[in-house]
């Protein structure tokens, strides 16, 4: 759900835990929850009306430019988790997004994270503004879907 009038979205994901995605430990090695993330995101930039794959065909990239995770409890194989999406924050040059992992079964916390991304132009990897840059684009993040 998108409430653009406060530029914020909110998405929820489901995801299986795969048996490749666990350790010696046999819980959910710590650098997967990054993986979860990225597909989360996608869901929540899909819930804008577009996708990473349109708007890198159209030259804009949003690499990642700071993250952070905070471990809770333990992931397992099979565990099906849910990543919520938040937008907390959204500039024509960068945008914010928070997570929180959960278990479906028992809504046990398991993480926390942020990611802080920006918008460039794919042919120079340089900063753009958005709004400028690819003005249909960024009126996609700014209108009611």
């Amino acid at each position: 759900m998108c409430n653009n009038i406060k530029n914020i979205c909110s998405t929820s994901t489901d995801i299986r835990v795969r048996y490749a995605e666990t350790d010696a430990m046999g819980v959910v090695h710590h650098a997967n929850y990054y993986v979860y993330f990225e597909r989360a995101r996608e869901d929540l930039i899909n819930a804008f009306g577009i996708s990473y794959f349109e708007m890198e065909s159209l030259g804009v990239m949003t690499p990642v430019i700071e993250t952070q995770c905070r471990y809770i409890s333990p992931a397992k194989y099979g565990d099906i988790i849910t990543v919520k999406t938040n937008m907390e924050k959204l500039t024509p040059v960068k945008f914010e997004i928070t997570y929180e992992v959960s278990r479906k079964s028992d809504e046990t916390l398991l993480a926390t994270g942020k990611t802080l991304m920006a918008f460039i132009d794919k042919e120079n990897f340089k900063p753009v503004n958005l709004k400028k840059f690819r003005p249909e684009i960024w009126e996609k993040f700014n209108s009611k879907n």
